[in-house]
């Protein structure tokens, strides 16, 4: 039997076992089920199942999206967005049926998102909020910036408020899992049970918004064929908000029942709300720096003559201001050029000419990076994690000052750092790159994939949760089972990130140390790697990272390292459902059922219960 035979066969018996509950009943297991009835084990299978169903399908929780986005920028201002309330289009999108798309188009930093915030609130509070669900794209996060994942998080909320429809996501789930949500499939699978879901007769008068579609990087043409064609049904509606971008614009400017406001064609009602929202942050500005009348009213005639219909231009001068010294209440065109990209141009500078490179490489790792970071993990990829040992909340007021270095153009909010904006972003890869990126982004990506294989050597151990029990679910997981601190609190995007970085790094040639240094992790720290992607719940970013550095390494000329690539891939692929509901099974199922000649085997036979190397026998 050749060895990708008996990686089938062993992963089949893995499966069979899983299925029948052998997996969690190994004599160290204290697991058990008190099942009195065959009818009450089914009812209690049933409602686990759909639970586990509805934990899977998540992916993010839209209203604490909101609440996030709106506190980061502020707070939302009534006064700011009630004109929409009154405009034509958004009326006949509101009172007539016909009507199914509402779009609202308009440059960056327009107000589209709080424009959209503020609508949630009204239909919140009217007899549209039993039937309301909406998702806000984030182009800066890879985990919300796809198709599949709009899909996931509408569908995520409208079965949380109506669970009888989970039937329609479990006619798929049960199939295959989790996977179905993941895998290069995803958004056929999901669309498909979002149209038969659709279709069910106890669905009336759905509401689906969507923010910032121009931020969807994946699978964006599927989305808006769906949009166009759900359109059509008169008990779902959709409002979405997104910039003038051609290929959006190719299918909403030719959808049927469909409305549009334009923003450049409501300039009249936004500088209105412009200058309201200019009021409101004078007002707070003068609080904390106690400006006299006559500079109250030369900052707020400052910013009316310069917004340019731009409220992000606004928040930015005034968090400038507000920044600097109480002396210093000058308000010259040079400190604060009118437009975006001239006053991004005056941040980048800051941060390029600034006597420290502080600045330089936050800014330039959080551009690369996959996800938002979380200040310990940012604290990790900048320092090594050995030469600090200083505590959260001391951390969290350090960075509060290390991100001034970075010239506006990250915040924190709740000890997680974001891009002000995504035209922030956008200006720094379109046209500033070369000035941050003075190596070449590949430099940076490799600094972040030497510290991320760094970190997960010297942090990772077997069970570092403490968790004990080889039986113990992933799904039942808590707080309260989770260490203070928590050890992968600082290295979790390093965990699972590393190969995306590797990649990106790869095209710097004559580099040798990073093929020796995945050797190391796969030769002495991959189990526990893979224990500690099932504590993240992101058993299949590694499933796909591994296929991926399959490909990446086929041409190796480092011995050994391209078999133990492809056994290691072999492993995460035939064992990672396991693993990834039950952490510790990696070194009990996964090490029993593995082909006794596989290289991961051999390497770890060590970390195998004494049981199972006697069956293994």
């Amino acid at each position: 039997m050749g060895d990708t035979e008996a990686w089938e066969n062993f992963a089949a018996a893995t499966a069979a076992c899983a299925a029948r509950g052998l997996i969690s009943r190994y004599p160290q297991t204290e697991k058990s089920l008190a099942v009195e009835s065959k009818n009450q084990m089914e009812m209690v299978f049933k409602s686990q199942a759909d639970i586990a169903c509805l934990r899977d399908l998540y992916i993010t929780s839209p209203p604490n999206d909101k609440i996030r986005i709106e506190q980061t920028k502020g707070g939302l201002l009534l006064d700011a967005y009630a004109w929409i309330l009154k405009n034509d289009q958004y009326k006949q999108w509101i009172e007539d049926p016909s009507t199914c798309l509402l779009w609202i188009r308009g440059d960056p930093g327009k107000g589209k998102t709080m424009l959209l915030c503020g609508i949630i609130d009204q239909l919140q509070g009217s007899e549209l909020s039993g039937n309301l669900y909406y998702f806000f794209c984030q182009a800066t996060d890879s985990r919300l910036n796809n198709a599949s994942s709009i899909l996931r998080g509408l569908l995520h909320m409208l079965i949380s408020k109506q669970p009888s429809l989970i039937s329609y996501v479990r006619n798929e789930y049960d199939k295959s899992g989790k996977l179905i949500f993941e895998d290069s499939n995803s958004w056929v699978v999901l669309s498909q049970i979002f149209l038969r879901t659709l279709e069910d007769p106890s669905i009336t008068d759905l509401t689906f918004i969507i923010d910032a579609l121009d931020e969807c990087l994946g699978d964006l043409p599927n989305l808006l064929k769906l949009i166009r064609q759900t359109s059509s049904s008169s008990r779902i509606r959709w409002l979405v908000s997104s910039r003038n971008e051609a290929d959006i614009q190719e299918v909403l400017l030719y959808t049927e029942n469909r409305s549009i406001v334009n923003l450049e064609l409501n300039a009249e009602s936004v500088s209105a709300a412009i200058k309201t929202y200019i009021d409101h942050k004078v007002e707070l500005l003068s609080g904390k720096k106690r400006y006299q009348q006559d500079m109250r009213d030369s900052i707020r005639e400052y910013l009316a003559n310069n917004a340019d219909g731009t409220f992000l231009w606004v928040a930015l001068v005034c968090e400038m201001l507000e920044k600097a010294p109480s002396f210093d209440r000058s308000l010259e065109s040079a400190r604060y050029p009118r437009g975006l990209d001239n006053l991004y141009e005056r941040m980048i500078t800051k941060v390029c000419n600034g006597e420290l490179d502080w600045g330089r490489r936050i800014l330039s790792i959080n551009t690369v990076a996959r996800r938002p970071l979380s200040i310990q993990e940012l604290e990790t990829l900048t320092f090594y994690p050995e030469s600090v040992d200083i505590t959260v909340e001391s951390l969290e007021k350090r960075w509060e000052e290390a991100l001034g270095y970075c010239g506006n153009f990250l915040t924190q909010r709740k000890g997680v750092v974001y891009f002000i904006h995504q035209s922030a972003k956008d200006f720094i890869l379109n046209k500033a790159s070369y000035r941050l990126f003075c190596e070449g982004m590949e430099h940076v990506n490799k600094h972040i994939f030497k510290i991320s294989i760094s970190v997960i050597i010297s942090t990772l151990k077997r069970d570092i949760y403490g968790l004990s029990k080889p039986g113990f679910l992933t799904g039942d997981l808590t707080s309260q089972d989770i260490p203070s601190p928590d050890p992968l609190a600082p290295v979790g995007y390093c965990c699972v990130y590393w190969i995306d970085h590797f990649e990106k790094s790869i095209l710097l040639s004559g580099d040798s140390e990073g093929e020796e240094l995945i050797s190391t992790l796969l030769s002495k720290k991959y189990l526990y790697w893979l224990e500690s992607l099932s504590l993240l719940k992101s058993m299949h970013q590694g499933q796909i990272g591994m296929r991926k550095l399959e490909k990446l390494l086929i041409n190796t000329e480092s011995p050994g390292l391209k078999e133990r690539i492809w056994d290691a891939r072999r492993f995460i692929q035939m064992f990672g459902k396991a693993i990834g509901d039950a952490p510790l099974q990696v070194y009990i199922s996964a090490l029993l059922f593995s082909p006794a000649e596989s290289i991961t085997r051999k390497q770890f036979s060590a970390e195998a219960p004494h049981w199972v190397k006697d069956l293994g026998r």
